[in-house]
């Protein structure tokens, strides 16, 4: 499936805007697409194989001692849209837009979590990500060229990744959702493998670095 983005007319306050720009549709439909592997782009992590979870890995450092935001500006999300495939190149954000990201990005992280441990979701994070979710999502029209069209400001983008999120953990699908096995690493993921037994984010990554230290553990 093709995704294009398409911005409307109102001010730019509400969050971001940006012209007709093919992008490719990278979650569900895409993960089951072999010919697109997980990556990292302009600097953020995408291996989770769903928006809502590639938005959990915008704080990095959760298992360590220091936390790294990596939406610390209207700019930073601005590019984190356009990397997941959710707007087009020229966009532009606000801290209105920043805040409730970031807010969503924290409600999804607890409910998965919550979600793995056996536990009902929390309250609170069910609560931010129902409230996001009704703000409208950014809707998804077609093209004359028959090319699926995703239309919206930040906010209608950001509603559209918690109507995802409650897709997948309200569905199915979160019987497939795991945690990175590798020790430090708490980056989300859908296992869409055929065995359902895949143990790391980003094999290239993760998967090698497990198999080094498995490698000189053997050799001492």
């Amino acid at each position: 499936m093709r995704l294009q983005t398409a911005s409307e007319p109102g001010n730019l306050s509400r969050g971001c805007q940006g012209r007709p720009d093919p992008l490719v549709f990278r979650w569900m439909q895409a993960g089951k697409d072999r010919e697109l592997e997980t990556t990292d782009r302009d600097g953020f992590r995408f291996r989770g194989g769903h928006p809502a979870l590639d938005l959990t890995a915008t704080l990095q450092g959760r298992l360590k001692d220091s936390l790294r935001e990596l939406l610390a500006e209207p700019e930073d999300l601005a590019r984190w849209l356009v990397a997941a495939g959710l707007a087009s190149p020229d966009i532009a954000c606000d801290p209105a837009a920043v805040r409730v990201a970031r807010e969503l990005r924290e409600a999804i992280h607890q409910l998965v979590h919550a979600h793995l441990a056996g536990s009902r979701p929390p309250d609170r994070a069910r609560k931010v990500l129902n409230q996001v979710a009704r703000r409208g999502s950014a809707p998804r029209q077609l093209t004359a060229d028959g090319e699926a069209l995703l239309a919206g400001d930040a906010l209608q983008r950001l509603a559209f990744v918690a109507n995802e999120a409650i897709a997948l953990l309200g569905g199915t699908d979160r019987g497939r959702v795991r945690k990175c096995e590798n020790e430090g690493c708490a980056v989300l993921f859908v296992d869409l493998s055929r065995s359902g037994a895949r143990r790391w984010c980003s094999m290239a990554a993760c998967g090698n670095r497990h198999k080094v230290a498995e490698f000189r553990r053997r050799q001492t």
